[in-house]
């Protein structure tokens, strides 16, 4: 079966004359994908054997493959418009985003410029106005991870578990002002975890939706679901949310924004949908919530594995209760320390793919057609030591992500705080190394959850 995949294959990339770099045939690259459902290892392997600029042709679909940074730097940045589209999403994918109406994934248009300017300048303003929030947040996180091992003792915790319920909480709060119970609360990010995951999984929906909705319609259903229970309980809190008469900007939360927002002329000038605003909301859960636990995750990790850094943490910001964004702007330690675990451990390894805009544009040299998918292995970019600019862990160019400042605040704010009130040790037997294995969930996560153990560095 391989050899005949890989002949089926071999046709069919000569047949396409694509002109571009050496990439792998079709249906061989087709089948390696069914046999491990992650790209990021099956890509890098292409690059070693390819170059860095690799290309194959998925039913009618040319995607092309960037391991190269400045290569993605030059189209990204220097290639303006021409690399700023998206291209069409699979199914359940658009189903939950209301037919690729969010940021992350809407075609390039005055659409996208509305709800990313918003976005961009909410996520700047939320910053400074929900400090208190982000404070209650930490000090939750602080009294579960102390919790089973009482006053002054040292406990084994799921750090990612633990973590990831108190950032949600904080997300909820700046997006729509609103502080549910923890039995509410509890539903809101199992739903939003189940809708991602759906989203993150093999797309069974790519070809002939008609058809495989038929097929797999016990799964579309459970889809349909999903999206309609969402919608019952996002959206009664997205309305209520609404601003008072006379109240000012700058005490209000994410969906009141997106409340006031109307599309431009020639889209009717009308407000947005209920469909695009329980949309944008869940995509701002979803986009915070995830890449900073598994940030912090990955940096406590290494501080543990590296306690002279982590001492050098401490001593920066101990001296600071609050720590506070003007706080964190002279602390160039901990800084670094953000920077050099989002190079080694970025939470998104492959970007969110760039669709070509228009004819005669080029990626390294090599021409690519107008609708061709551009994937970056943002990745590799920072883990190759012979690279200058070594990270693009947020995108670059036009579709970098317009909260690029808001999530690094949140990973710097609370790997500073957790260093500050919490000692992070090894649970591991005694020179027994840190377990660097990935697994892709809807982010690259460690395959096996962080267990430290945690002393307060002081009894209050």
């Amino acid at each position: 079966v391989p050899l005949l995949l890989y002949g089926l294959g071999l046709r069919i990339q000569k047949k396409e004359g694509l002109g571009l770099t050496p990439g792998p045939p079709a249906l061989l690259f087709i089948a390696k994908l069914l046999a491990t459902l992650y790209l990021g290892p099956l890509v890098r392997d292409l690059h070693a054997r390819h170059g860095p600029v690799i290309s194959v042709r998925v039913f009618r679909t040319l995607i092309v493959f960037v391991a190269d940074r400045r290569v993605a730097h030059r189209a990204l940045v220097h290639g303006g418009a021409t690399f700023a589209d998206r291209p069409p999403l699979a199914e359940p994918a658009g189903l939950f985003s209301s037919g690729t109406r969010v940021v992350c994934s809407s075609p390039y248009g005055a659409y996208w410029s509305l709800v990313r300017r918003n976005l961009s300048a909410e996520a700047t303003r939320l910053a400074s106005r929900f400090a208190p929030a982000r404070r209650r947040a930490h000090d939750a996180l602080v009294r579960q991870l102390l919790l089973p091992a009482g006053s002054g003792g040292a406990n084994v915790v799921p750090l990612r578990l633990v973590f990831r319920r108190a950032m949600f909480e904080l997300l909820m709060d700046m997006c729509l002002g609103a502080r549910l119970s923890p039995e509410a609360l509890d539903e809101v990010q199992e739903l939003q975890l189940r809708i991602a995951r759906a989203i993150n999984g093999f797309p069974v929906f790519y070809v002939v939706l008609a058809i495989t909705k038929r097929l797999f319609w016990k799964r579309w259903r459970r889809y349909v679901a999903m999206r309609r229970r969402q919608e019952q309980i996002l959206l009664p809190l997205i309305h209520a949310s609404r601003r008072e008469p006379g109240a000012t900007s700058t005490s209000c939360c994410y969906a009141d924004s997106l409340l006031a927002l109307r599309l431009a002329e020639d889209e009717g000038g009308r407000p947005l949908t209920d469909g695009e605003l329980v949309s944008l909301c869940s995509e701002f859960f979803n986009g915070g919530a995830d890449t900073t636990v598994t940030a912090v995750e990955w940096i406590m990790a290494e501080l543990v594995n590296r306690p002279d850094v982590q001492s050098k943490v401490y001593e920066e910001v101990k001296a600071n209760p609050e720590l506070s964004d003007s706080d964190m702007q002279s602390m160039p330690y901990l800084k670094a320390v953000v920077l050099e675990g989002l190079r080694l451990h970025p939470p998104i390894h492959v970007l969110i793919p760039h669709a070509v805009l228009s004819d005669g544009a080029e990626i390294g040299g090599y021409a690519v057609p107008k609708g061709a998918e551009l994937n970056l292995v943002s990745v590799d970019f920072g883990r190759d030591d012979k690279l200058e600019i070594k990270m693009m862990p947020f995108g670059a160019g036009r579709r970098i992500c317009p909260a690029y400042r808001l999530g690094t605040l949140h990973v710097e704010y609370f790997v500073g705080s957790l260093v500050r009130d919490l000692e992070w040790l090894s649970s591991a037997s005694e020179g027994e190394q840190l377990d660097r294995a990935e697994e892709l969930d809807f982010t690259v996560v460690m395959k096996h959850p962080f267990l430290p153990r945690v002393v307060p560095r002081t009894t209050t």
